[in-house]
């Protein structure tokens, strides 16, 4: 389906009966046409008030888009019309936690329709979070797991809250492989786990004992590969790596290169990833073969990232500073004491859920705002280039995927990272130190965003870009390419940042 075909479609909704409407409309969604869906959607709705499918479409639709408000209010008017209904009641707390309304109630009664539907008791922990109750949050998914040991998608929201609220993420994980030793998805959760809070040594350990009562599983001697490479042991993970299987899928690949690349064998990670390069329709590999191509002085990396046009920096201080009370209302959404486990902060906090999809005024205005600059980014870069990552020829919609405020405090930094299932990323300086805008701090660079640099895999290889903060600075860059943070002597430094979708190619 093109796009022209979907707009044909969304715009002859209104002559269908409501049974129709709602089925055409989903077939659109499904297609990915939500914005050109969106404004038939909420014109079908105001012509059948009473139905509530046609409110949840128009809900769903609008959800998509990332209209919070209008996905809300949509989604409320159906679990009026239609109470007992699970999966509105669900999509009626969602769509109320994302707005950063209260939404614990709501929860609550989804979980009442649906109590075996573990999203929703996610969710309600995420609500209890969001309105300042991270003690019951806890409690209650402890509750659960502890009567549900095998349910993974609980022990991976209580670790994480458990983190970042000071305590061991991993001890209830550890109490149900200790009554479940043989449960291939609770060993593998445990190892993954530790690796993303890159605590390598009980990593290696968890391994060692899913090894010893899961013999033979070829995840577990990839992990095991990975953690002696994460470490620098580069001979033993060498031996490791030599004993595996050829690697036959992208996360395989990208452990592997991974491991190549920091022991300075680029031509060797060159050669294992360009074959699967065409493959990786979530970005995990492009960021190691910029990096193989860089130290091997292959003219390609300069296709990939040597394009100035692919960053900007855009000073909006004006219209940020134009935003009432912007930067306090940030600062009440930190509700954690440490840093999250599987992302890059180190030092520092940062929020939950989709920041830019609540609806409230600072953050409607600052998203409004964002998109606008992405906007003028985005019709500023190259001609699309076939195969290129961030060059596509469809550059429209332009959907904030993830959005989130980080609090840095002192010495804190981001390691380097990449967002692999975006198109641009981005960060919005709101607040910065006094001494990190004088001379001294300006010559060491403290605080200020590196790109293409990856100091944990290759220290050796120097950034492509430097970008200095500054108060209402905005920079954008492709979510393919490495960025992280120097660190700063002292305060705070908070930033707002998001990611842009790779906009459907049709």
């Amino acid at each position: 389906m093109t796009r022209d075909d979907a707009l044909q479609i969304a715009s002859s909704l209104g002559r269908m009966d409501a049974t129709m409407a709602f089925r055409q409309g989903l077939a659109l969604l499904d297609e990915d046409y939500a914005e050109e869906l969106l404004p038939a959607a909420q014109q079908v709705a105001a012509r059948f008030p009473g139905d509530a499918r046609i409110h949840q479409l128009a809900g769903l639709v609008a959800r998509t888009c990332g209209e919070s408000g209008i996905a809300l209010a949509e989604f409320a008017e159906a679990a009026r019309l239609a109470p007992r209904d699970a999966l509105i009641a669900h999509s009626h707390a969602r769509a109320a936690l994302e707005a950063g309304k209260p939404a614990a109630r709501l929860f609550d009664i989804a979980a009442r329709l649906a109590p075996q539907d573990g999203s929703v008791l996610v969710g309600r922990a995420a609500a209890r979070v969001q309105e300042g109750d991270s003690a019951r949050a806890m409690e209650e998914l402890t509750a659960i797991v502890r009567q549900n040991p095998l349910w993974t998608d609980g022990h991976s929201s209580l670790a994480q809250l458990r983190g970042q609220l000071g305590t061991d993420p991993v001890a209830e994980m550890r109490t149900a492989i200790t009554r479940n030793p043989r449960s291939p998805e609770l060993n593998y959760l445990l190892a993954n786990t530790l690796l993303s809070g890159r605590n390598f040594t009980a990593a290696e350990a968890a391994l060692a004992d899913a090894e010893r009562q899961l013999p033979g599983q070829p995840w577990i001697a990839l992990l095991k590969a990975h953690a002696v490479s994460e470490q620098g042991r580069i001979s033993a993970a060498d031996a490791l790596f030599a004993a595996l299987p050829p690697a036959n899928g992208i996360d395989a690949v990208s452990l592997r290169a991974r491991h190549l690349v920091r022991a300075n064998r680029a031509g060797e990670a060159a050669q294992l990833l360009e074959p699967w390069i065409a493959r990786d329709q979530d970005h995990l590999l492009w960021p190691y073969l910029s990096l193989a191509w860089r130290m091997e002085g292959d003219p390609r990396w300069e296709w990939l990232e040597g394009d100035r046009n692919l960053v900007g920096t855009y000073d909006i201080q004006d219209q940020v500073a134009a935003i009432p009370g912007l930067a306090e209302h940030l600062r009440s959404l930190h509700f954690a004491s440490d840093e999250p486990l599987d992302q890059s902060v180190r030092g520092g906090t940062q929020t939950d859920g989709n920041l830019l999809l609540r609806d409230e005024e600072p953050i409607r205005a600052l998203r409004a705002l964002l998109l606008e600059t992405v906007a003028r980014h985005v019709a500023a870069l190259p001609e699309p280039r076939e195969g290129h990552p961030t060059l596509p020829a469809q550059r429209a919609p332009r959907r904030i995927s993830g959005s989130w405020s980080v609090r840095l405090r002192d010495a804190g930094f981001h390691s380097d990272h990449v967002h692999s299932k975006g198109w641009f990323s981005s960060a919005l300086y709101v607040a910065l130190p006094e001494d990190m805008r004088g001379e001294q701090a300006r010559a060491a660079h403290h605080g200020w965003l590196s790109l293409g640099e990856c100091r944990d895999v290759v220290p050796e290889l120097a950034p492509v870009y430097l970008v200095e903060p500054k108060v209402g600075r905005l920079a954008l860059f492709p979510s393919t390419m490495w960025h992280g943070t120097r660190p700063f002597p002292a305060g705070e430094r908070m930033t707002v940042a998001f990611d842009i979708a790779i906009p459907k190619q049709s």
